[in-house]
């Protein structure tokens, strides 16, 4: 799938690409990866210093560069319109973004259902509803979001964390059926067992050195990216054979 990188490289130069969620493991990888191939970058976080400074590191000039909660409506149109006003419409929006609470049932408050929905869901949709007018107005454009496995299959104790990323997928089935007519492609790739700080703060015993890496998946989005015109690719999932501890 990877093998001719470099042939494909020029497909990437100078496409105008957002990454949302860009301060996380899979984000940050996946700019880097993009911004080797001379694509216009646009970045998006909530963590205004790791956003900063992967922004400088890139040498991303801070015109396009946008600190914010992607739940915030106000805030991602403002986002839109100056990305407009600077590049015209997006080539690609990569929604790297999101939020995973896993806990059993019982111990999961409303308040945190509530959260994973705004934050993997809704989301996805202000992105979605801002950026997609453009792309149908230019006729043409790439949508790529990161449902994971548990928007395709789910697990014990991931109730909100599935529910919302089931959400995504239906909403962007529907979306791609609106879009029939145009050149505007949606896909949807399924990470599962990424080593991200996703891990970190959830009480599940796993095996990290058996999960994919976080750069290895930035390269399944590069790739993604770099689809042919005359084609889209709908859906990818990509996992370790197991990550979970015996």
């Amino acid at each position: 799938m990877f093998i001719h990188e470099t042939a494909n490289m020029e497909k990437l130069t100078h496409k105008k690409v957002l990454v949302a969620g860009a301060t996380g493991g899979i984000g940050s990888n996946t700019a880097k990866l993009l911004q080797s191939g001379g694509v216009q970058l646009y970045l998006t976080g909530r963590n205004a210093g790791k956003l900063h400074a992967l922004a400088d590191s890139l040498s991303v000039p801070r015109h396009r560069v946008f600190v914010l909660d992607l739940t915030d409506e106000p805030a991602v149109q403002d986002m839109a319109s100056a990305i407009e006003a600077d590049a015209g419409s997006l080539d690609v929006l990569v929604n790297a973004a999101g939020l995973g609470i896993i806990k059993p049932i019982d111990q999961l408050s409303s308040a945190e259902f509530m959260m994973t929905l705004q934050a993997n869901l809704l989301a996805g949709f202000l992105l979605v509803k801002s950026f997609l007018p453009p792309m149908k107005a230019n006729g043409k454009g790439l949508i790529i979001n990161i449902p994971g496995v548990l928007g395709k299959v789910p697990m014990a104790g991931a109730a909100a964390y599935s529910a919302s990323k089931y959400g995504l997928v239906g909403m962007m089935q529907s979306i791609r059926e609106e879009l029939k007519r145009t050149n505007v492609r949606i896909t949807n790739i399924f990470l599962g067992g990424v080593d991200s700080p996703f891990w970190d703060e959830i009480d599940l015993r796993v095996q990290k050195d058996k999960m994919i890496r976080p750069e290895e998946a930035a390269r399944a989005i590069w790739f993604l990216c770099q689809q042919p015109e005359s084609g889209v690719v709908s859906e990818m999932v990509l996992q370790p054979f197991n990550h979970q501890a015996i």
